[in-house]
């Protein structure tokens, strides 16, 4: 547990009631503290010959701050500073900068290694004005603001029974074969409506579903009823974030016959055909809509319109092309028929 520390007026109340003679507890009851806090302040910041002054309290304070306070790694002017923001400038991410001064051999530049987050504090503290602001620039995102990465623990809770995406079968990321899908939930205003979004990683071919919320029963019905119409050849993998709509993942697999792998916590790229499918989507759902007022005809519409795009990946073929060729060639081998 963390205390705010003492204020110059509060150290200037200890020197008062220390003059008037009050005790150490009477102290404390006026300031709303403990009688410990006043003690120790007493202890650690009197003078030798003069007994507590709250100037001098609050100097020692500040001197004590300098001595913690770790000197910055990347300051404006150096050399270090200067080879980074020359690499900035070539459109190299942080990481790949501090991943290439990891190998790199200066003799004039001794430690020139510093971290991802070393170098995203050092842009974002300099001062507001046109190299700032250039800097921002060069950055994939160039947001103005950044909330640093900490590694935290993901407080979401966890799945029960969740199988990894490490554990995925290889041929999954080659993505040769359809039926292998990447799921997610796009939520709207006050995260209070939610539609599902299911793209498979071959032919790119997109399914929106309507749900009555983001409980893990709707995603279990929503999804079991997207799934549904499809061939067996076309419902293999389904790798999805490790959302709390999930927890019915087992019911999910045994519904629709897919094998369910997680992603990492915090790596949308492990589900990047998705996450950038998500992008696609925001220009018809906006954020802070209400999704609920769409209907399963609307959603499909939407999803129509995004797979007759031709796609450069596809050889400007669509979604929609490709993704019927192999399931006309399933239901011709004998799978499921799939519904008009």
């Amino acid at each position: 547990m963390s205390y705010p520390e003492l204020s110059i007026e509060e150290r200037a109340s200890i020197q008062v009631g220390q003059a008037q003679g009050m005790s150490l507890r009477h102290i404390a009851q006026l300031l709303g503290r403990a009688p410990s806090t006043i003690s120790r302040e007493i202890r650690r910041n009197q003078m030798a010959q003069n007994g507590y002054c709250a100037r001098y309290a609050q100097r020692q304070r500040e001197k004590r701050r300098e001595v913690c306070r770790p000197a910055r790694k990347l300051l404006p002017g150096t050399e270090r500073f200067d080879l980074i923001v020359h690499m900035l400038r070539r459109r190299l991410s942080p990481e790949q900068i501090s991943g290439k001064l990891k190998t790199m051999k200066l003799p004039d530049l001794r430690d020139a290694y510093v971290c991802r987050e070393t170098i995203y504090t050092a842009i974002y503290a300099l001062p507001v004005g046109h190299l700032r602001k250039e800097l921002i620039h060069c950055l994939r995102q160039g947001k103005t603001t950044r909330k640093p990465r900490r590694g935290e623990v993901d407080r979401r809770g966890q799945i029960p029974d969740m199988v990894s995406i490490h554990l995925r079968p290889p041929e999954v990321s080659k993505r040769e074969m359809p039926g292998h899908w990447e799921g997610d939930l796009i939520r709207g205003a006050a995260n209070r409506s939610a539609v599902g979004v299911l793209v498979d990683r071959r032919t790119l071919f997109l399914m929106i579903v309507r749900m009555d919320g983001a409980s893990a029963q709707a995603a279990l019905a929503g999804f079991s009823q997207a799934f549904a119409p499809l061939p067996a050849e076309m419902r293999q993998t389904l790798t999805y974030d490790q959302g709390k709509e999930m927890a019915l993942h087992a019911e999910l697999a045994q519904s629709t016959g897919l094998s369910i792998y997680f992603a990492d916590p915090h790596s949308p790229w492990q589900r990047g055909i998705c996450e950038n499918t998500n992008g696609l989507l925001r220009q018809y759902l906006p954020k802070g809509s209400d999704l609920s007022v769409y209907s399963q005809r609307e959603l499909d519409a939407i999803a129509w319109e995004m797979n007759t795009r031709p796609r450069k990946t596809l050889a400007f073929r669509t979604p929609a092309e490709v993704f019927f060729e192999h399931c006309f060639q399933a239901r011709d081998n004998g799978s499921v028929a799939l519904d008009a």
